[in-house]
């Protein structure tokens, strides 16, 4: 009984809770820096990334670590990609910078097709596919203590500029009349909640779902203020991933991925946020 609690649940409910947290703090922070309520935190490509190196890792036969290592490495090349895009054509606006992510999602995602067409149908095929539907079946004390310093630190960054991010929100100008440099300050947030995505990632395979509609739940009770908004969004969804990772567990005698249950969850949800939301529509 010791050994079940401590070796298998506490880091698999530790890694849910805060993979949930990540996600919706992610999905806050480029909701808030995209000005856009729609954008979630594969914005700039970072899972379809992330995806694309845990499949080269899963066809390179490597261990968990490796896979968890390339998905992290595969989601910072897509988001530098998504960043370079830009740059190079002399317009740093963040419609092109949205633009350059959907761009680099839709190369990351022939290149995993290329891949599912390449891979072994008896084993590799499954694992890829078993992989991108999300999952903390895997997760241990090891992965979870290589992934983690990583994401509380980070969250403690983006917690600490929650203040800062009521003015990021704001338009250009209005950012630029109080002083601030709103340009440099947007990209770091952004950054950041890369960083965050491309951990959570790594160590849970792609969830959906949750880093969209989290966010806009801890709206209704904290509003748009930023200072209350991170910390409760992460609280909720943190307990959210836990409570479908149990319900992933139970309701059948096989493992439901958590990308399945967050789809049939996540959905009826957002209906039911925009119907609440329906006349700031």
């Amino acid at each position: 009984m010791y050994n079940v609690i401590m070796e298998l649940r506490l880091p698999r409910i530790l890694a849910g809770f805060l993979v949930g947290g990540s996600l919706a703090l992610a999905g806050a922070v480029y909701q808030g820096a995209f000005r856009n309520p729609l954008v979630s935190p594969d914005v700039l490509g970072v899972s379809h990334g992330a995806s694309a190196g845990a499949c080269l890792a899963i066809l390179g036969h490597f261990s968990l670590v490796g896979i968890q290592a390339f998905a992290f490495i595969g989601g910072i090349i897509a988001v530098v990609i998504a960043l370079l895009i830009p740059k190079c054509m002399k317009n740093e606006s963040q419609l092109l910078l949205v633009l350059s992510g959907i761009i680099v999602a839709g190369f990351m995602g022939a290149l995993i097709g290329l891949m599912k067409y390449m891979a072994n149908p008896d084993n590799e095929l499954a694992d890829i596919t078993y992989w991108q539907l999300g999952s903390l079946a895997k997760v241990s004390w090891g992965n979870l203590l290589y992934v983690a310093p990583l994401m509380i630190v980070i969250s403690l960054l983006l917690f600490a500029m929650r203040w800062r991010m009521n003015v990021i929100s704001l338009h250009d100008k209005e950012a630029k009349s109080m002083g601030v440099n709103i340009h440099r300050e947007r990209i770091g947030v952004i950054l950041a909640a890369t960083l965050l995505t491309a951990s959570s990632v790594c160590l849970s395979g792609t969830i959906g779902w949750v880093g969209l509609i989290m966010p806009h739940l801890a709206r209704l009770f904290a509003g748009g203020n930023h200072v209350r908004l991170f910390p409760l969004a992460f609280i909720l969804s943190g307990g959210f991933l836990v409570f479908i990772d149990m319900l992933s567990r139970t309701l059948t005698q096989a493992e439901i991925p958590l990308g399945i249950l967050c789809g049939f969850v996540g959905a009826p949800f957002f209906v039911w946020i925009l119907v609440k939301q329906r006349r700031q529509l």
